[in-house]
């Protein structure tokens, strides 16, 4: 069956996540495609529906449950051997009932964090967003910008990680050293990195920095034109094969984007999620208008990963993230 001819179908599909981060799989029918194999709940779109009427008519026909707070989240889409699948994921954080099995499913609660998984095989398009949840949902960059400013700013940075950071990204592009790859800037990245990781935290450099740090951080976080050269880097004649940039960076990938061609290059070169914006007035940006919720949500919804709001975010601001499709937030201050 050639790839023209092969059937599209729109789905929608829902994370549902406990408080403490557990997400609810269900394992596939025995009179079903794909018997026995493991699948986020949901189902096919029907004409007229948005998705979230159609995953909240799911839920309560798979696993009778009353949707009550349903987001967006990342719009995916798979190829199996006889079809093709969008899945519009869709995080769900309230509900009324307690899901039960309606069409003779298994059911569990599971860990994405947790490798192996105490169920599966697990269907194709389920193993992306079982990487995506173990995102945090703030990602922190750091701001020392002076060698004198370093004690102080380790100190900001202990107190956020005691409260619950977990990512953060090292970019001091205005360091005031002779050499921005100087012994004081790397001896600065190097505490960062020390101090992430005793409190569990992920440490990723960013690419203004030396390539020869990468290999020293939890990943790297590509500047937009950075993420667009490494884009043109074709994997060679396998289209299968892994972008040459994985095989230097065996931790996460990230890419900052302010348009769609910048998340374009970010799924090129197989990002594990981008950081979009600005979308609120922020300092960072004096007199330049953010693109505001609904441009966010626009370029969010095309994404095909994971993405951070950034520019003028805060703990106040993370509901309406959600609310436009953001995995999380980003920032300097606020976060």
């Amino acid at each position: 069956m050639s790839e023209s001819s092969k059937p599209f179908i729109r789905v929608a599909a829902g994370v549902i996540l406990r408080p403490d981060g557990s997400v609810l799989l269900g394992q596939r029918p025995a009179d079903k495609p794909w018997p026995g194999w493991w699948e986020l709940p949901g189902g096919k779109l029907e004409p007229g529906e948005t998705v979230l009427e159609a995953l909240a008519r799911e839920l309560k026909e798979e696993l009778d449950i009353e949707v009550t707070d349903a987001t967006p989240w990342v719009t995916y889409t798979h190829e199996y051997p006889k079809n093709i699948v969008q899945l519009a994921f869709c995080q769900v954080r309230g509900w009324v009932g307690e899901p039960k099995c309606m069409e003779d499913q298994q059911l569990a609660w599971v860990d994405p964090s947790h490798a192996p998984l105490p169920i599966g095989p697990l269907l194709p398009a389920t193993e992306p967003p079982m990487r995506w949840l173990q995102l945090p949902d703030r990602y922190l960059i750091t701001s020392i910008g002076i060698p004198e400013g370093l004690a102080n700013y380790l100190v900001k940075l202990e107190t956020a990680l005691q409260e619950g950071v977990r990512l953060v990204q090292f970019r001091e592009p205005a360091w005031t050293g002779e050499d921005k790859d100087d012994q004081g800037l790397l001896a600065a990245f190097q505490q960062v990195l020390q101090l992430c990781r005793r409190h569990g935290a992920r440490c990723l450099v960013n690419s203004c920095h030396s390539e020869s740090w990468w290999s020293e951080a939890d990943g790297v976080h590509l500047r937009a034109a950075d993420a667009r050269d490494w884009a043109a880097r074709k994997p060679g004649l396998d289209s299968d094969a892994l972008h040459p940039l994985k095989s230097l960076v065996p931790g996460l990938i990230g890419v900052s984007a302010h348009q769609a061609a910048d998340l374009e290059a970010a799924r090129a070169v197989a990002a594990d999620f981008a950081v979009l914006g600005h979308v609120l007035d922020t300092p960072s940006h004096p007199g330049v208008p953010g693109m505001g919720w609904a441009g966010f949500a626009k370029l969010a919804e095309n994404a095909g990963l994971p993405v951070f709001a950034i520019g003028g975010q805060s703990a106040a601001t993370l509901t309406d993230a959600r609310r436009h499709g953001a995995h999380g937030i980003a920032g300097i201050r606020g976060v």
